[in-house]
């Protein structure tokens, strides 16, 4: 039976979804992760040592997660390191369901992303490699996977520029595209505010960029570990909205335990922030 994909059913029914991102390339951690509560898990490729391999294993660790009671583990989404078509071909047959495309700046990139997912048939145009006994197919069980493949895989695209930002209205025109992630981070270089994702005008441009996509039907999305900040997304309508940085937890626990006992009666320095 083909997995049901929830993260696109609660996109597709305007419901948020509240993400961790996880840069750490370790099923072990994936696993951790996957059973603490969130709604969804960012398992990252583009900013890792993370391969092919070791994300089949992330994703097998997510999927044996054991979560709180009455919820499912945390449905993985993966970012490969660049928005092409092998590399979507192989996370797709491992069994990625969702993917988050980075750096893709108009309408064109946009639709090849979608195109790369796609199985090619009769009026539907696609250019996906073929392979009958993946794992994505449950090894070739699955006897519709390929009629029936398209409607479980959610294709989230990314931008990053104010470039990308101009395009908004055309990415979100193109068929198969379920959602659209603002990269705060990258941004802020792009506007001229390089590691300054909280600027005026960097906000005001996500602000903006939240409002467009939602009024295009699709589902916007972001990484804000600033607690105000991240709610303050969600009010304006950002639906799948990561909350925390693996990495950035697992440091500031780390430095704030050691200021303590190498420090004894100083309170801790504040947390250093991170994005990506």
């Amino acid at each position: 039976m083909l997995p049901i994909n929830h993260f696109k059913r609660a996109l597709q029914s305007g419901r948020a979804q509240i993400g961790v991102w996880s840069t750490i390339p370790s099923p072990y951690v994936s696993e951790l992760i996957a059973g603490a509560g969130y709604d969804w898990v960012l398992l990252d490729t583009e900013h890792t040592p993370t391969d092919v391999p070791l994300m089949l294993s992330q994703l097998q660790a997510t999927a044996a997660a054991q979560p709180p009671e009455g919820m499912l583990p945390a449905h993985a989404v993966v970012r490969p390191a660049w928005n092409e078509s092998v590399l979507i071909k192989r996370y797709l047959d491992i069994g990625a369901q969702t993917l988050l495309l980075p750096f893709v700046q108009n309408a064109e990139e946009a639709r090849a992303a979608v195109l790369a997912t796609r199985y090619p048939s009769a009026g539907i145009p696609g250019i996906r490699g073929m392979g009958g006994s993946t794992r994505a197919a449950n090894f070739g069980r699955t006897a519709d996977y390929v009629a029936r493949a398209a409607e479980e895989l959610c294709v989230l695209v990314q931008v990053e520029t104010a470039e990308a930002l101009d395009q908004i209205e055309a990415i979100a025109a193109v068929d198969g595209i379920d959602g659209i992630f603002i990269g705060p981070a990258d941004l802020s270089a792009s506007l001229g505010y390089p590691g300054n994702a909280g600027h005026p005008a960097v906000s005001g441009a996500i602000d903006d960029a939240i409002r467009r996509i939602r009024a295009c039907g699709k589902a916007p999305g972001i990484l804000m570990v600033d607690e105000a900040r991240a709610r303050e997304c969600l009010a304006l309508g950002a639906q799948f909205v990561a909350v925390a940085l693996d990495t950035v937890m697992l440091r500031n626990g780390l430095d704030a335990a050691a200021a303590r006992f190498r420090n004894p009666g100083q309170a801790s320095a504040a947390p250093a922030p991170g994005g990506y």
